[in-house]
């Protein structure tokens, strides 16, 4: 009974002490529909990750989720919404690498990514791949690498944008090994694949899943994996890593967020809620047969990610000077 009360006294102490509203909120929340933002067009890797996952949202909290696309500037509109948006928990945002790739990329993307964002989970991501057209010389890493050393400048790559994930992490394997290999930026990971499989570009970069399909039919070469595993969707196909080249790990990662000053007993909850969701079996399978690593991860986590990823491919813009298209 003591113990009890202690427990009421301290409770009420920290209600008092960061608002008896903001306790309130946590404790009754959510009491109507969430809404995730996602800063792309409807049907990319992003979407496919937010639908799942806010089905799965929805049935346990028992409220709508509502999944909206705000496209546009490389991402950054869908973003600066969230980041201006009410630290309510009923507008969260779900972006991929471009949250910690355009605050390098971009001299004022519209937002902080430390200061106006409170992360919840890193609840997938995509391995970026290098696939060739099946004519191309290359049919594996050991002769992919052999041939662009032995051309500089002679076989240009194909990715979804300059300065997207699959875009970084080829510049990154150019600064490993000293690698020229001109760069085509194309609107969208469907765009590049579409000019390769055409013929008109050798070799792309690009996330796994737009690539897949076409992988499995024989109609790309998948060359190698950027990320530290294969992926279980392509398990015939090595990475870099396991091929003898270090430091080169990249993979597309999809990041959940809310707006800074988000009550902390929400984000938990929240938090809590995406790892029940993605610890299903069926949610998984739905997720790597899309092309995708499944993750468990906390918001501390999380933050620690987005801060590695940050300086990683600031440190990456830096030395290639990448500029935005």
């Amino acid at each position: 009974m003591k113990l009890m009360k202690r427990f009421l006294t301290i409770f009420t102490v920290i209600c008092f002490g960061f608002g008896l509203n903001v306790c309130l909120q946590a404790q009754e929340y959510p009491n109507r529909p969430i809404k995730i933002v996602i800063p792309y067009p409807p049907g990319g890797p992003s979407d496919i990750v937010g639908r799942l996952l806010g089905q799965a949202l929805s049935e346990s909290l028992g409220k709508p989720v509502i999944i909206e696309s705000k496209a546009g500037a490389a991402a950054n509109i869908g973003t600066q919404y969230v980041a201006r948006s009410n630290p309510d928990g009923y507008t969260l945002l779900l972006v991929s690498s471009n949250l910690v790739i355009n605050p390098n990329l971009y001299a004022n993307p519209g937002y902080d990514v430390i200061k106006d964002f409170a992360p919840i989970i890193m609840p997938a991501g995509s391995p970026n791949l290098i696939v060739v057209h099946p004519s191309f010389p290359a049919k594996n890493i050991q002769e992919f690498l052999a041939l662009i050393k032995a051309n500089p400048g002679k076989y240009d790559f194909a990715s979804p944008g300059g300065g997207s994930g699959p875009h970084l992490s080829a510049e990154l394997l150019k600064l490993k090994l000293n690698l020229n290999m001109p760069h085509i930026p194309f609107n969208g990971g469907g765009p590049a694949l579409q000019a390769v499989l055409g013929n008109q570009v050798p070799i792309a970069f690009s996330t796994l899943p737009p690539a897949m399909a076409q992988v499995k039919a024989g109609k790309l070469v998948g060359i190698a994996f950027t990320s530290s595993a294969r992926s279980p969707a392509l398990p015939e196909i090595p990475t870099l890593v396991e091929s003898g080249v270090a430091e080169v790990e990249g993979e597309t990662l999809q990041f959940i967020v809310a707006p800074a000053g988000t009550p902390t007993a929400i984000i938990q909850k929240l938090n809590l809620e995406f790892n029940k969701a993605l610890s299903n079996p069926e949610l998984q399978a739905k997720l790597i047969s899309a092309g995708y690593f499944v993750y468990n991860n906390s918001p501390e986590q999380t933050a620690q990610k987005i801060r590695m990823e940050l300086d990683k491919w600031g440190t990456v813009i830096k030395a290639g000077k990448i500029k935005p298209d």
